[in-house]
């Protein structure tokens, strides 16, 4: 007689990793820069809640502004097709988050992006990766829009764009004029979005809720 033994599969488990790379010299310099910034402020840097603050306030740093290193151009032309296709396409609540070049504080909210096509379309999660692009950079609002709307329109070369943002602002909220519930918004529109008609379509979708 045999006996069968059924053994227990044992999986293994990859440990944690951190999937982020920093330059380990420029990571060096802006840890130093914030351990004299913390000191100055009055704080000791040897306690145990700050020992590793200065290299992880560096990381961070450098995780927010990483759209200095990005191409956005090669972003949309990496998933550009050709399509007949020629009425409005609109992605709208795309998640922002930024920080503004005045105080190095975030400004944070949503953007709503829309092309009219010709001959072209790309990729839908090409356009909220736009806005991250340009986001992760020290920025101001207005700019922003600015940057996201010619990009898509001198690379799609669309009948037209629209992009507007909604944010709100940390350096209105915590300091200045302290003002929580303020939201700025800003917008931009190219080529068939100057029609008043097109335009007026473009912000009723962006506010209507889809059910």
């Amino acid at each position: 007689n045999f006996i069968f033994i059924q053994k227990e599969e044992t999986k293994y488990v990859m440990p944690y990793k951190n999937l982020e790379e920093y330059n380990i010299e420029v990571t060096k310099d802006i840890k130093e820069r914030y351990k004299n910034i913390i000191e100055d402020l009055g704080e000791d840097t040897s306690r145990d809640g700050l020992i590793k603050t200065p290299e992880r306030a560096a990381k961070a740093m450098q995780f927010l502004t990483q759209g200095y290193d990005q191409d956005p151009v090669e972003i949309l032309t990496g998933a550009m097709f050709k399509e007949s296709y020629n009425e409005m396409v609109i992605v709208k609540d795309i998640e922002l988050y930024s920080l503004c070049e005045h105080h190095i504080l975030p400004f944070f909210g949503k953007a709503h992006i829309a092309y009219i096509p010709n001959g072209h379309i790309v990729g839908l999660s090409k356009i909220p990766r736009i806005v991250d692009v340009f986001a992760r950079r020290l920025q101001v609002q207005e700019r922003l829009t600015e940057q996201i709307l010619d990009c898509i329109n001198n690379t799609l070369k669309p009948k037209g764009v629209a992009v507007v943002i909604e944010a709100s602002h940390m350096c209105m909220m915590m300091r200045g004029v302290q003002k929580q519930n303020s939201v700025t918004t800003t917008s931009g529109f190219k080529g068939a979005f100057k029609n008043i008609e097109t335009r007026t379509e473009f912000l009723k979708l962006i506010s209507e809720k889809l059910s």
